[in-house]
């Protein structure tokens, strides 16, 4: 196995995964079938990170045709894949980001592959949350609130934004025309994900860690304030006075 990169969803540390972290293993159904042959693909990932170690399980159904002229089975599209620990790819963020808009994510990561309409319907909530927490943005409706948001936050972001309200929109409304069906992709929804921690990351965790720094800075002046007041008394007290001469 090649070594790739691999986010840890556990301590979300950055790392390389080697044949020692990983081991990989498979099931097949050969026997006739109204839905031809599958292959099941068993995967289990140890974090090298000695302060977490913690394992994720994933497994893949794939199709498994026949391949004649080789005379053996290929692997052939992947059908679905199911993380079972942890039970999604949810990343855990601190508490100080709001309790509702860290359930909304949670959810639209758990139903990602299950429902991808209903996890973009959840990840535009989450995004509308957010709006009205972070930025104090409330109107009557999202496309209104987004629009609030333009002078705060760069153009392709805020195109990017409208563009998880429309696709969260498909899961919410059924089409005037009920036979028009506009499908979510799981790679779609997964993309809506994305963003929403992105915007989590940067909104949140950037502007606190921030906040934490300059509060750190402040602390360290008045520190070396209070130390150099310090040092000033001590030496006032123990200087010795000049003795005039008779």
């Amino acid at each position: 196995m090649n070594a790739y990169s691999w986010t840890c969803p556990f301590c979300n540390r950055d790392t390389t995964i080697t044949d020692r972290d990983a081991s990989f293993d498979s099931d097949s159904l050969t026997i006739s079938n109204k839905k031809g042959s599958k292959l099941l693909t068993i995967q289990w990932i140890v974090c090298p990170n000695l302060k977490c170690k913690e394992f994720t399980l994933t497994v893949a159904l794939h199709d498994y045709p026949d391949d004649k002229q080789r005379g053996e089975h290929i692997v052939g599209k992947r059908l679905n894949s199911w993380n079972l620990i942890p039970p999604s790819r949810a990343k855990v963020f601190p508490d100080y980001v709001p309790e509702a808009i860290r359930n909304d994510y949670l959810e639209a990561c758990l139903i990602e592959t299950l429902s991808p309409k209903a996890s973009a319907t959840l990840a535009r909530r989450c995004l509308q949350g957010m709006i009205r927490d972070f930025w104090k943005i409330k109107k009557k409706n999202l496309k209104l609130e987004i629009d609030a948001l333009k002078d705060k936050v760069k153009d392709k972001a805020c195109k990017a934004i409208d563009s998880v309200r429309s696709v969260g929109n498909i899961g919410a409304h059924m089409e005037k025309d009920i036979n028009l069906i506009v499908d979510v992709e799981p790679n779609e929804a997964a993309l809506l994900i994305k963003l929403i921690e992105t915007l989590i990351e940067k909104w949140y965790i950037h502007s606190h860690e921030e906040e934490e720094m300059m509060e750190s800075v402040i602390a360290l002046k008045e520190e070396k304030e209070a130390e150099k007041k310090k040092r000033q008394e001590t030496q006032s007290q123990t200087s010795v006075p000049e003795i005039s001469s008779p």
